[in-house]
């Protein structure tokens, strides 16, 4: 898949912190998902700032009322230039989610400031978004 430039809005979402960083991975987006009545039409993102080792399962708000009723914490995923490419497969192969991270970053100039985020648009397809300067 090829590789763009895109200007990505701010994203207010939800979240659940991976205590452990990458290692609890799995276990944030189970917290997350377990309080949700319905996946169905969200929109699910994972961040990774890299100079804090923190990851995050992310989820779009609803509504303003969403996060004090599901007892999940609010952010605001930012907004700035990013180097886009999309993965199909990569439930089968999750390191390629690192894998591609670190073959973009080594193409481009990225901005430690922000997060990197993946997009989950099915249970097969996932787009990453590395932010750059």
């Amino acid at each position: 898949m090829g590789r763009t430039k895109v200007i990505l809005e701010p994203i207010k979402v939800m979240y659940v912190e991976a205590e452990g960083g990458l290692s609890d991975v799995k276990q944030s987006w189970e917290t997350l998902e377990s309080r949700l009545s319905n996946m169905k039409g969200r929109k699910f993102y994972g961040t990774y700032k890299m100079k804090d080792k923190i990851y995050c399962a992310c989820v779009a708000i609803k509504n303003e009322e969403e996060p004090q009723e599901l007892n999940l914490a609010i952010w605001t995923i930012p907004g700035g230039k990013y180097l886009k490419e999309k993965i199909i497969g990569w439930s089968k192969r999750t390191e390629i989610i690192g894998e591609t991270f670190d073959s973009m970053a080594s193409d481009s100039d990225p901005d430690p400031s922000r997060p990197s985020i993946e997009f989950y648009s099915s249970q097969d397809e996932v787009t990453l978004l590395l932010p750059i300067l």
